[in-house]
């Protein structure tokens, strides 16, 4: 197999299929962390959540990894998809908006534990400045700069209110950062180039709350 640069791999794999490389990821570690060395594509599909088809399909973007009538590598396999989706290597981040989401995710383990590091945690909030959370000082949002410079940040993560989300993204473009992780319930605006990924709590659980009135009113789901 030729080998692909960065650039093709990126312009080849299908958004869908980059959003569930982290579900395979996540599921051959759980598998690795069992003890379970290989694995069938039913298998690592059903630890997924996925069918074995669109595993296959997914997986086929990333070369042939997998060995007839015996399956996957767990550990190679698992190493593969992390170099591809580039959490081999680690991520400085940055958290803005330390109220109590920005608290719980600067607590969240599993940011360090899947290649990301969080490096500084702003707040414009005066009484929040020099309050340690998770080994890490609340330092003032117009530090952000400095902080992205010196550490050569590319993500950062807004946990601000809506209305404060915008600036913040804003100054998080113009000083370097080109991925954005937004939790404010807001919809930003951003130059190309930069990548934003939104996570809304309230509506994923409006989403559960229609299937529930579906289920209620005897109607399939």
């Amino acid at each position: 197999m030729t080998a692909r640069t960065p650039a093709e791999t990126v312009r080849d794999i299908p958004e869908a299929t980059v959003a569930r490389l982290p579900v395979y990821l996540r599921a051959l570690t759980a598998l690795a962390e069992s003890g379970i060395t290989t694995c069938s594509s039913e298998d690592l599909a059903s630890a997924a959540g996925v069918n074995s088809a669109k595993l296959r399909k997914d997986l086929s973007y990333l070369g042939s990894y997998g060995t007839r009538g015996v399956g996957y590598d767990v550990d190679y396999l698992r190493y593969q998809i992390a170099r591809e989706i580039g959490v081999t290597q680690d991520w400085p981040v940055v958290i803005v908006g330390i109220g109590n989401l920005g608290h719980a995710l600067a607590n969240f383990s599993g940011f360090r534990s899947r290649g990301f590091r969080t490096v500084a945690l702003l707040d414009a909030a005066p009484h929040l400045h020099g309050e340690e959370v998770a080994g890490i000082k609340v330092q003032p949002f117009d530090e952000l700069e400095t902080i992205v410079r010196e550490n050569s940040v590319a993500i950062g993560v807004i946990a601000t209110p809506a209305v404060a989300a915008q600036d913040v993204a804003d100054r998080m473009v113009a000083a370097g950062i080109s991925s954005i992780l937004n939790f404010a319930p807001a919809v930003l605006s951003v130059p190309p180039g930069v990548d934003v990924r939104k996570v809304d709590l309230s509506i994923e659980l409006q989403i559960l709350a229609y299937h529930e009135q579906r289920k209620a009113q005897g109607e399939p789901a």
